[in-house]
């Protein structure tokens, strides 16, 4: 070998040598790229999973306090009265925490700054002549109030504070009160008492309980003269025959002046009616409490004046409204029932927020119960006194009390979700005005009385409905074209087939759900029962004509490809379809007596929503189809055509090869595309926000609608206080999303990876 060829093949050695090294530096860096590509979108993922989570960790989070100050009062309160002539009937406290009041036996009305050491800042006597006051009451906490003295007059009155901005920036808290005209309940003095304005009218109606043991009802009816002018008539009624002697211990009227409830020492309670002022009705008289020799210390109302609480001399809590069941008038029953205080409960204060309140006993103790999860929250330690005043202040973020020996105490309180735990979010509860308790998701109300109910469950089972529903609909259509289009199609039809069938995946869900909303779905109410007959008629046409074509004679059918014959069946179901249509009147007529709404509704009590679940089904179908029928389409075309070759070979036919042969060898595949278009079906949003009624009803049937969680999402986001309950739970659905998928995916390919294994031995 001369010179020249030696170093012509060093220079092609060296030349290949610097192709591996390039190669090798570019696989390197492939693969560093891949790593770094594949670790950043788990990163992402993972970061966006965290991020969710954080928000939802104030859901879970138990509330908290912490006392910020403790203050000996008396000499403010007494205000140079006699040591023990001043009683303080109750207590009250701004929003922002920042001037805290006490109404007292005097009539006084005394503001004060709620700090360390408190200042007295103004004070108000009630403007009504007295020798003393016996008697208070809350109508409205912390806004409207009356008092009764020792000749029977009551005097109502309100509390309000206002806020100014002084230089600019300085924020001063200016406090009012308001009086009213007194009235003349009765002639002696008033041991306890309710007070309420109607809403309509604001006419006063007084419940009292006086000196000798009576319980009047006093109202007061502005009525129409002959000529036109107003007159008022006051209505005195004695209620006390029908206690049957019982000792009052407490008497709460609703704020709309229309339910009287009494309670008494023997363990009762009663309710009356108060639609008509002149008459009160006695509706009900129920035991309130287990034994009747435990008396019923204390009532009050929650946020609303719907729901009643009660507490008696055992130290027991619970909470009571009315309710029907069967169809029966509505009762009074005892809803929820608390873990109770160690002594007799004395007094409560609700939250102005939700359905908090807070209840305290002889013992000092206080409690901080939430109504909608019949729960027990918070336990404020006492000092062993009773509380001559107990306010839960108008944000829910504080408590002040002052006890009999006159020491304030001031607590702030953390509770910004008190209305979440695992039960109120997954269980059935009983909520306000039901009949019975039950899964409701109701986020948003028409005034701030409103209950909050946060079910997820209803929301949960509407997505597994709409996922199942569009899964029947869907699966058999997309697996049976999957095997008709690999198996039985000629190549260059399925060429032109699949793509177009693929092509059904890249429509906007935006697009499908506003047809599927505004056009299909009156268009299924017009024909629906076209559409039960067409399934049928379709299928029946197709084997009909399938029976024709196989008796043609082979000189004519054999010059189509293997395959065509299917396109024959395009006209037969255009034809399939235009005969249901044509039965379509006739057959409701004679099948379903003219109408198969009220058809269905008499005889299976089922109502049907014009956007229902079919609709659903149809056009959630056009995006899963596409899915399961690709990945099913190619599973199928992967199998080996030995198999199938071999098959045929031993005398089956094209059916009973794909069936036994290709399906099962291709099953891992068609299971995981299963899987993935259940996914595609618990995610989709879009379709299901536009196609349904969107309400969260637990329902089977497909005549109605459903809400689903992505859904919810989408529609309640916009209307979520940033850092709210309902905002912190719209991400708890997220978490709930996201882990539904994970987990479909998860059991997808571990099944898939199984099937697999399994007809790789078989094939072996």
């Amino acid at each position: 070998m001369s010179s020249d060829q030696t170093d012509e093949l060093g220079i092609e050695e060296g030349s290949k040598q610097k192709q591996i090294r390039r190669r090798k530096l570019y696989d390197r860096l492939a693969r560093h790229v891949v790593f770094v590509g594949g670790a950043g979108i788990i990163f992402c993922i993972i970061a966006i999973l965290f991020f969710i989570g954080i928000e939802t960790i104030p859901l879970w989070k138990s509330p908290g306090k912490k006392l910020e100050s403790v203050s000996e009062m008396e000499d403010r309160l007494a205000s140079g009265a006699p040591s023990g002539q001043v009683r303080i009937f109750d207590i009250g406290v701004d929003e922002y925490r920042e001037q805290f009041f006490t109404v007292d036996s005097l009539g006084s009305v005394r503001f004060f700054t709620l700090e360390e050491e408190p200042k007295l800042l103004k004070t108000h006597t009630v403007s009504h002549k007295t020798t003393g006051y016996a008697s208070f009451y809350s109508a409205r906490t912390n806004t409207s109030y009356a008092i009764a003295d020792r000749e029977g007059y009551v005097v109502p009155f309100e509390v309000s504070f206002r806020v100014e901005f002084r230089e600019g920036t300085e924020r001063t808290i200016v406090s009012r009160v308001t009086e009213g005209d007194a009235l003349r309940v009765a002639e002696e003095p008033i041991e306890m008492f309710a007070y309420q304005s109607s809403p309509e009218t604001g006419a006063p109606v007084v419940v009292a309980y006086t000196a000798s043991k009576r319980l009047l009802a006093y109202a007061e009816v502005e009525e129409e003269g002959f000529l036109g002018e107003s007159e008022t008539e006051v209505f005195t009624t004695d209620l006390t025959g029908e206690l049957g002697g019982a000792v009052v211990t407490g008497v709460q009227v609703d704020s709309e002046a229309e339910n009287l409830y009494v309670s008494t020492a023997n363990g009762k309670l009663y309710h009356w009616s108060l639609s008509d002022p002149s008459s009160p009705e006695l509706k009900s008289m129920l035991a309130a409490t287990a034994d009747p020799g435990v008396a019923v210390t204390r009532i009050g109302f929650l946020l609303g004046h719907r729901s009643l609480i009660v507490g008696d001399a055992a130290g027991n809590v619970s909470v009571w409204f009315e309710t029907t069941s069967g169809g029966e008038e509505s009762r009074l029953a005892k809803i929820h029932v608390f873990p109770p205080l160690p002594a007799a409960v004395d007094r409560f204060s609700a939250s102005q927020r939700g359905r908090g309140f807070l209840a305290s006993d002889t013992s000092g103790n206080i409690s901080l119960y939430q109504a909608t999860s019949a729960a027990k929250q918070l336990d404020f330690p006492g000092r062993g006194k009773p509380y001559a005043g107990l306010s839960f202040s108008p944000k829910a973020n504080g408590v002040v009390a002052v006890d009999s020996d006159m020491m304030l105490s001031s607590y702030y309180l953390d509770n910004p979700h008190p209305e979440t735990n695992f039960r109120t979010l997954f269980g059935k509860i009983w909520y306000e005005g039901y009949d019975r308790p039950r899964y409701v998701w109701q986020s948003t109300g028409g005034t701030d009385e409103f209950e909050p109910k946060f079910s997820l469950t209803p929301l949960a089972y509407g997505t597994l409905k709409g996922a199942i529903y569009t899964m029947i609909l869907s699966i058999p259509l997309a697996i049976l074209a999957a095997i008709c289009v690999s198996q039985f199609l000629h190549p260059s039809i399925r060429n032109v087939v699949k793509p177009v069938i693929e092509v059904m995946a890249a429509l906007p869900s935006v697009v499908l759900g506003f047809l599927a909303g505004l056009w299909l779905a009156p268009l299924l109410e017009k024909i629906f029962v076209a559409t039960l007959v067409m399934p049928f008629m379709v299928i029946g046409l197709t084997l009909f004509a399938l029976f024709l074509w196989h008796r043609l004679p082979f000189s004519f059918s054999g010059r189509f490809r293997v395959g065509a014959e299917l396109f024959t069946l395009v006209g037969v179901i255009g034809i399939a379809v235009v005969l249901s249509l044509w039965l379509n009147g006739p057959l409701e007529s004679l099948i379903f007596a003219g109408d198969f709404r009220d058809w269905f509704f008499s005889m299976f009590d089922l109502r049907y929503d014009q956007r229902n679940m079919l609709v659903v089904g149809f056009a959630m179908g056009f995006t899963v189809i596409p899915i399961i029928f690709t990945i099913s389409e190619d599973a199928l075309s992967s199998v080996p055509r030995t198999l199938s070759a071999g098959s045929l070979a031993l005398g089956a036919n094209r059916w009973q090869t794909a069936m036994r042969i290709v399906l099962p060898a291709a099953s891992a595949g068609i299971f995981s595309a299963v899987m993935i278009g259940f996914g595609r079906a618990v995610g989709e949003t879009m379709i299901v926000l536009m196609a349904t009624g969107n309400t969260p009803v637990m329902d089977w049937s497909f005549f109605n609608g459903f809400r689903a969680l992505s859904a919810n999402i989408a529609v309640e986001l916009p209307e979520a206080p940033h850092g709210g309950t309902l905002y912190r739970v719209l991400f708890l659905t997220a978490i709930l999303l996201f882990a539904v998928t994970f987990l479909l995916n998860t059991l997808a390919e571990v099944l898939s990876q199984r099937l697999r294994r399994k007809y790789a031995q078989s094939d072996a």
